[in-house]
């Protein structure tokens, strides 16, 4: 229905019902979006998660053929000379490396990034995200231990870490 207004302009006004139909709407719509947000979320976990179980199935592989490779070159079963730093057996280390870092150091690295700590012997991964993952210690980063044996060096999580229900090792 169109309403006189003072300056003679014609306005157009809103019957009382619609203004409830447009109200449920604009909920309705604002709600979708939330559960949206949320699946989006989760998602990004889920990427993240399948980067980092990646990379570290990377790293573990990469220290198994280095190993072989030191041992067929030296002829022995405990090659010797490995380096400590897994990153440095991949061909091409990973875009978020950020190099060497001391505990201290590594907190302050980048979320999404690698790190390895030479004092510790031990690779740390910085997540995006501190509530995608839940620690025993609440740490801000996440450290793998390099171990080594009488076979390839090894990686194992220092805590026991779980990554949106799952466990991650």
């Amino acid at each position: 229905m169109a309403v006189a207004t003072p300056a003679g302009r014609y306005a157009t006004r809103i019957p009382d019902g619609r203004m409830v139909e447009w109200g449920i709407l604009a909920a309705v719509v604002l709600v979708l979006m939330g559960i949206f947000g949320h699946y989006v979320r989760v998602i990004q976990g889920q990427g993240e998660r399948a980067a980092v179980v990646s990379t570290l199935g990377s790293l573990r592989t990469a220290l198994v053929i280095d190993h072989v490779q030191r041992a067929a070159k030296a002829g022995a079963a405990d090659p010797l000379g490995a380096p400590p730093n897994p990153f440095l057996a991949l061909q091409t280390r990973p875009v978020n490396y950020s190099g060497e870092m001391s505990a201290a150091q590594a907190v302050l690295a980048p979320a999404g990034h690698w790190v390895f700590d030479p004092q510790c012997v031990c690779v740390g991964y910085a997540p995006q995200d501190p509530a995608w993952h839940s620690a025993a210690s609440g740490v801000a980063v996440l450290w793998f231990k390099v171990s080594s044996g009488p076979g390839p060096r090894v990686l194992t999580a220092q805590a026991p870490y779980v990554w949106q229900g799952t466990e991650l090792h």
